[in-house]
């Protein structure tokens, strides 16, 4: 029996990674905001690596910081090791990466979660949206609880119809043992949405009183403690070391003698898997040639004896796991805690959305995580910000939020999905992004501080800090140019020191600065070479002022090509064109564009099978329109 159990501005389905970004982007720009959750004690779960950050996903947290989320402060909460990756590439590479106590992240965050004025918390599990005509108005729970709302996200993660697959043995499950959403997945199909399947998976956890570190090679966190929040203050914290290992030819005997038990070599596992992060089993298949592959070894949590087993994903049998395990260097005599598993589940195809992340077909209905096709906990929170500042804006009759592909590393994925779909669990990547060097995982706060202050995510004092730093960044970058450094012994000292070529004159502190093998740290020595800066501040001007220089033609060239992007994208294409009418397309093109409908020539260029010929042909047809002010689609496209 349904009855009436609230009213409420925008509802989010799900507490994970997204769900809780979008509940608490919603709720701290005024709507009061309902989320739901299959457990109250699995909010923020991390079940699978309790690990944050890493290539573009590092990107991605700041990013989501800078925005006013909550995924970089509460990481720094909660981590354990921090370690600066990628130090010997480019700015554009570097990237920061956490390990976190899990139970604590969750904690943290859900404390975060309950203390957020405007936004109710409840364990439901939905069967039902309500939905009248082509909008959402609400859901309906299990138990006949009917939630009123104009806005709903969906960001259900991976249980819907999970299964849980190990060796030949599966059952219905969420993650670590959570039970599943199953009536809703079907439900969603009646509304018309298009839902795939997918594949994910973990490792085994282990003991960590059975393992031999003194085997392993020790992988410490960075002398200097790091963090993701520009909010974060000074930051002390234990550095918890991870420690590597191989595998080896008799861990890959095993696994190819027990292919035959392998549920993703037998055809038992149906969804398709991350490429970017194959069991340990397809590794071996697929990298016969390889002696042996990375093996790390990562704590879990500060009061607790498990262990991560990061590079061994699998579904094998639980003896195989076990077999397997004890063939590496330091695990001869390891006790497994918790199998690994593999995961199959629902997702709703992404082309169905549009860049607010609104399904196209039902409106005030968002969708946000894995849901729609992503892997990693951070492309989930990435998304969740930004369904829930859309979800607020649909409420708000506001217009919608939307990121480019220039930017952010949000615009670019977000993109990514809704104009290519997902073909298999998507994962962000630092190639996929055309302007990385202008995607830097430092310089998010100046990108985006901004635009979270529009949209009132972003407090008045944190903006005023902001503009702070802003100032002070573009007043050393002044002072560099015009502070020049004369020709003395103590200069040519450094300077020889540095293994850099002395002065034949005087030069400013931006010349030097240019010499790849001068850091600006160096330089400081030098008369006029240290910036009079505010302590809190200071590491981050310095790296600021330090890129800008050493990368000042690079960033010029890649902003020019910006500007030369931005025109296509500029090209918006009307919502009411009929692709069946424009000439000289192929039928697959008109298909194609007629699937996705993109909202600009830019995004029209991107989808897959359209080619440059069928660009030059919309750009012709839609100038032949502007020129006819044409709003009958009878006379035009």
């Amino acid at each position: 029996m349904e009855y009436q159990a609230g009213t409420y501005d925008v509802i989010v389905i799900g507490a994970g990674h997204s769900g809780c970004e979008a509940a608490l982007a919603s709720a701290r720009m005024g709507c009061r905001t309902l989320i739901l959750t299959l457990n109250l004690d699995n909010i923020a779960m991390m079940p699978c690596n309790p690990s944050v950050g890493g290539p573009a996903k590092a990107q991605l947290v700041r990013e989501v910081d800078a925005l006013g989320g909550e995924m970089g402060l509460n990481t720094d909460r909660s981590a354990i090791q921090v370690r600066m990756l990628n130090t010997a590439k480019g700015p554009a590479m570097r990237a920061l990466r956490a390990q976190a106590d899990k139970k604590l992240y969750q904690k943290n965050m859900r404390r975060v979660l309950e203390n957020q004025p405007g936004l109710d918390l409840k364990q439901v599990l939905v069967e039902k949206l309500v939905v009248s005509g082509n909008t959402v108005q609400g859901i309906i729970s299990n138990t006949g609880a009917k939630y009123m709302a104009p806005a709903v996200i969906l960001t259900t993660g991976t249980y819907l119809k999970g299964r849980i697959i190990i060796g030949d043995l599966a059952f219905s499950g969420g993650p670590q043992g959570q039970f599943p959403s199953v009536g809703f997945a079907g439900y969603l199909r009646g509304l018309g949405l298009e839902l795939g399947r997918f594949k994910t998976g973990t490792p085994a956890r282990v003991d960590k009183r059975s393992i031999d570190f003194s085997k392993m090679i020790i992988q410490p966190g960075d002398q200097k403690n790091h963090k993701f929040s520009f909010l974060s203050g000074r930051v002390d914290r234990e550095q918890v070391p991870c420690w590597l290992t191989y595998t080896n030819e008799t861990t890959h005997r095993i696994i190819r003698d027990n292919l035959h038990r392998s549920p993703l070599f037998s055809g038992f596992i149906e969804g398709i898997g991350p490429r970017y992060c194959p069991s340990i089993e397809d590794k071996v298949v697929r990298f016969a040639h390889r002696p042996g592959h990375q093996v790390f070894i990562e704590p879990e949590g500060l009061e607790t004896n498990e262990m991560y087993v990061q590079g061994m994903s699998t579904s094998l049998p639980e003896d195989v796991q076990l077999e397997m395990l004890r063939t590496l260097k330091g695990l001869e005599n390891v006790q497994v805690i918790r199998p690994g598993y593999a995961i199959e589940y629902d997702y709703l195809l992404p082309t169905q959305l549009k860049h607010s992340l609104e399904c196209k077909e039902i409106r005030g209905l968002f969708s946000a995580g894995q849901i729609n096709g992503t892997s990693g906990y951070e492309e989930a929170a990435a998304q969740g910000i930004i369904a829930g500042i859309n979800a607020a804006c649909y409420v708000q009759q506001k217009e919608p939020f939307i990121l480019g592909r220039a930017e952010a590393y949000i615009g670019v994925m977000i993109d990514d999905l809704i104009t290519k779909g997902a073909g298999e669990p998507y994962r962000l990547l630092t190639s996929r992004a055309e302007h990385r060097l202008l995607l830097r995982q430092d310089n998010a706060d100046l990108r985006l501080t901004e635009a979270g202050y529009k949209v009132g995510l972003v407090s008045p004092g944190r903006y005023k800090a902001f503009c702070k730093k802003k100032k002070l960044i573009e007043a050393d970058l002044e002072r560099v140019n015009k502070t020049y450094i004369p020709v003395t012994e103590e200069v040519q000292t450094v300077l020889d020191q540095s293994g850099s070529a002395p002065l034949s004159q005087s030069a400013s502190l931006a010349s030097l600065l240019r010499r790849p093998e001068l850091r600006y740290e160096r330089l400081f020595s030098l008369p006029g070479g240290r910036p009079d800066l505010p302590e809190e501040l200071f590491d981050e001007v310095v790296e600021e002022v330090e890129i800008g220089v050493k990368y000042a033609g690079y960033i010029k060239k890649e902003t020019e090509q910006v500007k030369k992007y931005t025109k296509l994208e500029e090209r918006w294409i009307p919502e009411d064109i009929n692709y069946a009418l424009v000439e000289g397309l192929a039928n697959e093109a008109k298909q194609r564009l007629e699937k996705i409908r993109p909202r600009s020539l830019g995004q029209a260029s991107r989808i897959s099978g359209i080619t440059p010929a069928d660009i030059a042909i919309l750009m012709v047809r839609l100038e032949q329109r502007r020129r006819k002010g044409a709003v009958n689609e009878s006379t035009a496209i």
